[in-house]
């Protein structure tokens, strides 16, 4: 008798093993279609310049695109933020305290513009550099990073870069 419920408790384990296996297949199906996301930098506008603390706050606009049959959110982007070919910092987009359910979705064929506030300070660039963003002198913005998005069973981060 004791050998016939060790047998069970040993088809049980090996059991609860296949099924999470299984799930973890079933999850990674997805990344595919995740990885199918496009970022776009379409706009960097200036919003706000702060002679007091000696800052300048700008509106980052991605424009993020599903030309996948998978729904899906953006939980994060990381970026790199350059003017004129020059780093003027780094900025992150995150709904990572956001429940899923709560986000933006990202349906087939879906095109949401994300904005993001950036603060540039003046002691971060050389004083060439932040004089000419304040007077809208810089010509071309791009931006590189890495953005995260989930469906509901899984998450894939895929690297980018962009400009205009």
């Amino acid at each position: 008798m004791a050998l016939q419920s060790k047998m069970t408790v040993y088809a049980a384990v090996v059991g609860v093993l296949g099924l999470m296996g299984g799930i973890v297949y079933y999850a990674s199906l997805d990344n595919v279609d995740l990885d199918q996301v496009e970022i776009e930098l379409t706009n960097v506008e200036l919003i706000d310049v702060s002679s007091i603390n000696n800052q300048a706050k700008f509106e980052v606009t991605f424009l993020v695109k599903n030309p996948s049959d998978k729904t899906f959110t953006v939980s994060v982007i990381e970026y790199n933020l350059y003017g004129d070919e020059t780093l003027l910092g780094s900025g992150i987009y995150s709904t990572a305290d956001i429940a899923l359910p709560g986000r933006a979705l990202f349906s087939s064929g879906a095109e949401i513009p994300l904005k993001n506030t950036f603060v540039l300070s003046k002691d971060d660039v050389n004083t060439e550099i932040y004089e000419a963003i304040i007077d809208n002198k810089i010509t071309s913005f791009s931006a590189e990073g890495s953005i995260t998005t989930q469906s509901s069973w899984s998450e894939a981060q895929k690297e980018f870069k962009t400009g205009y």
